[in-house]
């Protein structure tokens, strides 16, 4: 069964019940991985790792050493300044 199948057999159910319908399917998930990544940085904080960007200055660094000739596009990446660059900048 489909989750759009279930969200319209729940609804049914709620009419039938006099209860109000479930909420659509997709409705709270922005909340949820917000949440989520929330969680995340604090578990980070408590174990004593940065909260923030590890994942894209280490992303950003491997890309840098790709040469383009394996098919980087041209601008990226994008031009600015990198997030070492900002941690210092803002000190």
């Amino acid at each position: 069964m489909s989750i759009t199948q279930q969200y319209l057999l729940d609804t049914y159910r709620a009419r039938q019940l006099g209860e109000p319908g479930p909420p659509a399917p997709g409705t709270h998930d922005r909340r949820v991985v917000r949440e989520w990544h929330d969680r995340r940085r604090f578990q980070a904080v408590l174990v004593g790792r940065p909260a923030r960007g590890r994942v894209r200055r280490a992303l950003r660094r491997w890309w840098s050493r790709w040469p383009r000739a394996l098919g980087r596009p041209a601008g990226w990446p994008p031009a600015g300044r990198s997030g070492r660059q900002r941690e210092a900048g803002s000190r």
